[in-house]
């Protein structure tokens, strides 16, 4: 599945400078301190949440990879980030819990 360009060139200006960036997921994923922290898809974005029920109040739906739930990322559509604020809003807050992770030690 594709993704937005346009959402991923706003997402880069709100993750830290020099995030790397994987395709993933059949689209891109922005990682943070060894974790994905924001993953685009489609029009929509996956994000890291540490509360599902306030991210579904908010507009997020639950993350599935076919039939698998995907715990503690929700999906994020389109529309409930057309705005920079509230995009901000979304990818603050994943990025905060990816960096509060420790980091994955290195495969071998």
């Amino acid at each position: 599945m594709a993704y937005d360009e346009e959402l991923a060139a706003r997402v880069r200006e709100l993750v830290p400078p020099g995030t790397p960036e994987m395709k993933m997921f059949g689209g891109l994923a922005f990682m943070v301190n060894t974790h994905m922290a924001v993953g685009l898809s489609g029009d929509g974005l996956m994000l890291r949440v540490e509360d599902p029920e306030e991210a579904a109040a908010r507009g997020a739906e639950q993350m599935t990879m076919g039939e698998r739930v995907m715990k503690g990322f929700m999906r994020v559509p389109g529309p409930v980030v057309a705005t920079d604020d509230a995009l901000a809003a979304w990818v603050g807050p994943a990025v905060a819990e990816a960096q509060a992770k420790p980091p994955k030690p290195p495969k071998k």
